[in-house]
């Protein structure tokens, strides 16, 4: 894989920490057209269940963001299709940045 810039890195890293800090499956962080990040993990309640990308996407429109410049999932699995539509609906250009749970780098949609 190709070496990610700072800011990249970051939101990997983000990620990283939000699974972490929760003992979740997955962490997702995403950032916006002006450089803010939002850090998530999933959800998972008997009336609720969003993945964590899901999540990160819906923090960052509740607070007003118009665009994704970049996402990342951090998770030993793959984004799903829902994960994939979210970030492309709010940042259609933006890179899906997937990472290993050690941040590794495994691929980007």
């Amino acid at each position: 894989m190709t070496e990610l810039n700072a800011e990249d890195s970051k939101i990997i890293t983000l990620a990283r920490s939000s699974r972490a800090r929760t003992g979740a499956a997955e962490g997702a962080a995403v950032r916006d057209e002006t450089g803010r990040t939002y850090a998530a993990t999933s959800v998972d309640l008997p009336s609720l269940r969003l993945s964590a990308l899901q999540v990160a996407v819906a923090m960052a429109v509740s607070s007003g963001a118009e665009d994704l410049e970049a996402a990342a999932l951090v998770s030993a699995g793959t984004p799903t299709d829902a994960d994939v539509a979210a970030v492309r609906e709010l940042g259609a250009k933006a890179p899906i940045l997937v990472a290993a749970p050690d941040g590794t780098l495994t691929t980007t949609l």
